[in-house]
């Protein structure tokens, strides 16, 4: 900066004017880098009618509710231990997830919940495919919001490489079926099966729309 004499102020130097609005200009990309997944999951969505975008977004209000149910949230946790019980505490065995989402050591998924549910109330639930996601696609439900969650399912490099049609698909999977076979002393999801397909099925052919923050 030049000092311009018998003046007690200063003039920037153009070249430091410039530099000070790049400086500027990054720290504003920055912070709208911090939305940018948003925005982009937003923009993917422009050709779809507004009509769409509200059935969509109240098809997943529908779902949400399912999925941050016990019988969904509970086999995906923030953690590696998988929740447990109508009030999803920790598994009181402590099992720990694994590379493969299917236990480590002795402690495997399969050796207590087996391919069906073992009789008696408060059993081990079963189905041949018990386990939590792996450990580089945790798929986590628990503590997300709708909007967050929404986005986690429709973004391909975080829903275990799912495109539209295998999301669709993955309703239908015998893993979510069992949500609502889940033997004695356990409460159900908010919505019969057959609701939540079609549900979920809108929300996705409507645009798999996230709603608002």
């Amino acid at each position: 900066m030049e000092k311009v004499p018998g003046k007690k102020f200063f003039i920037q130097h153009p070249k430091l004017t410039i530099i000070t609005m790049v400086v500027v200009t990054v720290f504003g990309l920055s912070a709208s880098g911090l939305s940018r997944e948003n925005e982009v999951a937003d923009a993917k969505n422009d050709n779809i009618s507004q009509a769409d975008r509200i059935a969509s977004v109240a098809a997943f209000e529908k779902v949400y509710k399912v999925l941050m149910s016990p019988r969904c949230m509970n086999c995906h946790p923030a953690g590696d231990v998988p929740l447990q019980g109508d009030d999803s505490h920790l598994h009181t065995m402590s099992p720990v997830r694994g590379r493969d989402g299917k236990g480590v050591y002795a402690m495997k998924c399969s050796n207590c919940h087996q391919p069906t549910n073992t009789p008696g109330v408060n059993t081990p639930p079963g189905n041949p495919k018990w386990a939590l996601p792996p450990a580089d696609m945790k798929m986590v439900f628990e503590g997300k919001s709708a909007r967050e969650l929404a986005l986690q399912i429709m973004d391909y490099n975080r829903n275990g490489h799912k495109n539209k049609t295998q999301l669709i698909e993955h309703a239908r999977d015998t893993l979510v079926k069992a949500g609502w076979n889940m033997g004695e002393g356990r409460k159900p999801p908010p919505m019969p099966y057959n609701e939540f397909v079609a549900a979920w099925d809108e929300w996705i052919n409507k645009g798999g729309i996230a709603p608002g923050k």
